[in-house]
């Protein structure tokens, strides 16, 4: 490309802009870098080869071990139907789904079903996905246990620490969600939960934020099992109870172990949570340990005056003690 330049300059500013275009003609200004954009994800899943990996267990294979950086993965719509395991290797992962209706993680193995050696897989070999990675994020997912009404059959299995679900499906039956981390902190933001017996349980210290939970047939909400050591179990924060099931056929929670907690805080309860709320799983005794409370439930299967006496009413002096950096022992999982 030739330059014509004129034949006068008409003073020295005009010199040094002439100066500035000759630098930008050559390539630039010395010293200084192109900034590019970084990508918004780091690998792609799709089903169709549009992606670097058809599979999330490869995706998840590629992501290096202790990466002291968020690796983010895009998975594009379908149903990946495999049995997913994120190793305590694989810190700082983030799964962000294209759609959570049309993004599936799904998988059928139940309590019963038989192994390579002819042994049931019971309940923890029964998960569809295990993550044992710390600080996991998840959004705009769905997992899924597709084995029916078939007894213990886990969709999420989650061990890792300070794990997070924004805008997740957790869809099953009995023991859908899985919270097994001892000691661990988990987090479950606008997410939609279903099942039938148990089908949230676990050892972790867990709030649900503005989540729907659905029971789908008579049964237990909840069966936390919050070490002894644990001053915080469940946290249910603005949620919806609801579903399928008839009126009165559904427990709030019972106690797997007997140090079990479970808060239910300004929730909207359907007519399908039984007047009396809570059972102690035929364990006297779990009535002194086990605790079990509420703050200005609302809705048809709110009745105070009906909830077992060994649960509890808060008073609005001890339900500002539960905040969510509390409960979460200084994690706040709203900050990225």
């Amino acid at each position: 490309m030739r330059l014509r330049l004129p034949a006068r300059l008409p003073g020295r500013c005009s010199l040094r802009h002439l100066l500035l275009l000759l630098l930008l003609l050559a390539g630039g200004l010395p010293g200084r870098v192109q900034a590019t954009a970084p990508p918004a994800y780091d690998f792609v899943v799709a089903q169709d080869g549009s992606g670097q990996f058809r599979t999330v267990q490869a995706a998840f294979d590629a992501v290096p071990d202790f990466r002291k950086k968020v690796t983010t993965i895009f998975i594009k719509n379908g149903i990946y139907k495999e049995k997913l395991l994120l190793a305590g290797s694989k810190n700082l992962v983030k799964l962000v789904g294209q759609d959570p209706a049309k993004t599936i993680l799904t998988y059928d193995d139940y309590n019963q079903k038989k192994n390579i050696f002819g042994e049931d897989k019971g309940t923890s070999g029964s998960a569809s996905c295990y993550i044992y990675g710390g600080d996991f994020t998840a959004e705009n997912l769905t997992f899924q246990n597709s084995s029916g009404p078939v007894g213990q059959a886990v969709a999420l299995w989650v061990a890792g620490d300070r794990a997070r679900f924004k805008n997740c499906r957790f869809l099953g039956f009995q023991d859908t969600l899985y919270t097994y981390g001892y000691g661990s902190r988990q987090y479950y933001e606008n997410c939609y939960i279903e099942g039938t017996v148990d089908f949230i349980f676990g050892s972790s210290t867990a709030w649900f934020e503005g989540c729907t939970i659905f029971g789908k047939t008579s049964g237990f909400l909840t069966a936390a099992s919050t070490p002894d050591s644990t001053r915080y179990g469940y946290v249910f924060n603005r949620c919806i109870i609801t579903g399928s099931a008839p009126a009165g056929s559904f427990y709030l929670g019972r106690p797997w172990r007997p140090y079990a907690k479970t808060v239910f805080l300004r929730c909207e309860l359907g007519p399908q949570i039984k007047p009396t709320g809570w059972d102690h799983w035929d364990k006297e005794s779990n009535q002194q340990t086990a605790r079990y409370a509420e703050y200005q439930s609302r809705g048809p299967g709110a009745q105070p005056a009906r909830r077992v006496a060994w649960s509890r009413q808060l008073s609005a002096a001890e339900a500002r003690q539960y905040t969510l950096t509390t409960v979460l022992r200084g994690w706040d999982p709203t900050q990225d």
